[in-house]
């Protein structure tokens, strides 16, 4: 359905915006099966006084005088006499008198009063260029209560023509506007059914044309060839793009719609001739204006990143589209929506190849530099910077990806930790294109995992960088193109990633512990002990102590983790062996770390990124 802005409007291919508007003729007594010869005389007669009155030809008041802005109610007047005029001349012609007297003194008056009407109906459009603008007739028009007040309107009724509870609902210059296209309404439908709509039309068609490409003009749309946008540097074309969009906005809210509401209500009286001006008026511009993003959608060289400008774009047209339909819905004038489609398939196609730009370019990511520390992989956050901003655009991918053959299970890597979500429930498309560009990017990471020297330091930095793929989710709009499954499964890759580093990182440190810490021990065994303890705690320290965790939550977790194994045992195996080294001597000489010691060593980890320094070395507190 469209959208808010568009739904008081109320226009349809079928219904012009102004239905049901009473023609100023309408107040004329049909005549009955005939007219008497008084009754038609007396009727040339009238029709004679108010039309020669206004002979341009023989009277100087009128060359330089407006009838529509001098008197409205004699403008009415001359509007119903040539009305009248036109039923004599039908009567007489049915009648076969066509060789009568008073036919051919109707036909000179019809011809005058025709020419008279194309001058004022040139000076209403003309002098009230800027009150019948599209903006100000969409604007106008798009009150309800006023269209309904004014529709009703009676010129007799009120000679100081007041518009009484309307007209406080409307500004001046809405009032001005609707008074015109009154003016026009009342013209156009006295001269179309007096057999002038040829001129009549040629006058609209010229002036109002006129308005609508100096309008796409000042919106800077112009015709643009694929080579000549080939050419263009990005930061030109990007300044293109977002005129486009604006100039998008403008033509549907007002330029296009301003000129249909006109166009039905002038023409109301002529379903073909409100359809053949709108047509005229502004296929060209429409056409011109929905071509540029398929120009756009055809440049050969783009960068991955230049997508959010084809589905800002894409976004346009396809929110846009109920208007475009119900605007533009006339069949002389279906080549304006096949442009609109052709676009939004090319900018689709567009769309779907930079996807697989941007996989290509994890892919083939061949650096070999570690992260200090198993920090987050620079790819790892221009990916989900991508990624999320994609996020924002998911109702338009959805409507991109809808139709788009899933990727081979055969192309997905092959590394069993992260492969996808099993097919049992099948996804939605665009799920399905984000998990697995996902899926390319923490296999990528796997791969670069391998360049660090400690296996310990390569687990960390895994649970690092998918735990920030995670964070990043949960922030954005991907959480909800993802499934729970997805985000779940992935959160316990997390654990058992953190697990896998306190394995390789402090298993060594466990290990010099015995198994059951408060076994009785001799005072050798238990100062061997003691010493292989503080050897692998002190080792592990500091080849640990330039590790990071940004993640506050993983950092805590994993903290307490070790402190949980580490402290707890080393706790019970000091109180149950430190008697048995000795005197103080003994003590200071084999027990190096004391359990809060090591409590304080192990909350030093993890915060080298987050502190000025690194952490103090056990050896030189000890």
């Amino acid at each position: 359905m469209p959208r808010k802005g568009m739904r008081s409007l109320c226009f349809s291919p079928e219904t012009p915006f102004f239905q049901g508007s009473v023609s100023p003729s309408s107040s004329v007594t049909s005549p009955a099966s005939g007219f008497s010869e008084s009754m038609i005389e007396q009727i040339i007669d009238t029709a004679a006084i108010i039309v020669a009155k206004w002979d341009g030809e023989t009277s100087p008041y009128a060359k330089v005088t407006s009838m529509f802005y001098e008197s409205k109610r004699e403008a009415m007047h001359f509007i119903r006499s040539v009305n009248d005029l036109r039923k004599i001349m039908h009567f007489l012609v049915s009648g076969q008198d066509s060789g009568s007297e008073n036919l051919i003194r109707a036909q000179r008056l019809m011809q005058i009063a025709m020419k008279r009407l194309q001058k004022e109906f040139y000076q209403i459009l003309s002098m009230n260029r800027a009150h019948l603008d599209p903006e100000s007739v969409s604007t106008r028009s798009s009150r309800t209560s006023t269209q309904s007040s004014l529709s009703d309107y009676d010129y007799d009724a009120s000679p100081d023509y007041e518009f009484g509870a309307a007209k406080e609902s409307i500004s001046e210059v809405e009032e001005v506007s609707f008074m015109a296209m009154s003016d026009l309404k009342s013209i156009a439908d006295c001269m179309i059914g007096s057999g002038y709509a040829k001129e009549c039309v040629q006058i609209y068609n010229m002036i109002r044309k006129s308005i609508i490409n100096e309008g796409i003009y000042k919106l800077g749309i112009e015709k643009v060839s694929s080579s000549k946008i080939n050419k263009m540097e990005w930061d030109v074309l990007n300044l293109k793009i977002k005129d486009w969009l604006e100039a998008m906005k403008i033509s549907m809210r007002t330029l296009f719609t301003g000129e249909r509401i006109l166009c039905d209500f002038v023409f109301s009286s002529s379903d073909s001739i409100r359809e053949s001006c709108f047509s005229e008026i502004t296929k060209e511009g429409a056409v011109l204006l929905f071509e540029f993003p398929e120009v756009v959608g055809k440049v050969k060289k783009s960068s991955p990143e230049r997508i959010f400008r084809l589905l800002g774009m894409y976004t346009a047209v396809s929110d846009n589209w109920p208007e475009i339909e119900t605007i533009f819905s006339f069949e002389s004038i279906s080549a304006v929506r096949s442009q609109a489609l052709n676009s939004m398939a090319r900018l689709s196609e567009s769309v779907r190849l930079l996807l697989l730009d941007f996989e290509s370019m994890i892919r083939k990511d061949s650096s070999k530099t570690t992260v200090p520390g198993g920090g987050i992989h620079p790819l790892t956050i221009y990916s989900m910077n991508y990624l999320t901003a994609l996020g924002d655009y998911g109702n338009i991918l959805t409507d991109i990806i809808s139709d788009w053959p899933p990727p081979a299970i055969s192309s997905l890597p092959e590394i069993s930790f992260y492969s996808p979500v099993s097919n049992e429930s099948p996804a939605a498309p665009i799920s399905d294109r984000i998990s697995r560009l996902i899926l390319v990017l923490l296999c990528k990471l796997d791969s670069k995992a391998k360049y660090y020297k400690d296996v310990a330091v390569s687990y960390l930095f895994l649970a690092n960088n998918l735990q920030y793929v995670i964070s990043r989710i949960h922030k954005s709009n991907l959480h909800s193109l993802l499934s729970k499954e997805w985000i779940t499964k992935h959160e316990v890759k997390v654990n058992q990633l953190a697990t896998s580093y306190e394995r390789f990182a402090w298993g060594n440190v466990l290990a010099s512990l015995p198994a059951n810490p408060t076994a009785p021990m001799k005072p050798a065994e238990a100062k061997e002990c003691f010493r292989k303890f503080s050897i692998s705690f002190e080792d592990a320290y500091w080849k640990q102590i330039s590790c990071v965790v940004p993640n506050s939550m993983l950092r805590d977790q994993i903290k307490v983790s070790i402190g949980r194994k580490l402290v707890a045992v080393y706790q019970n195996f000091f109180d149950s062996h430190k008697s048995t080294i000795g005197d103080e001597k003994s003590i200071t000489l084999f027990i190096r770390f004391y359990p809060e010691d090591v409590g304080n060593y192990l909350s030093d980890l993890f915060i080298r990124t987050l502190t000025s320094g690194g952490g103090s070395s056990p050896s030189s507190s000890s």
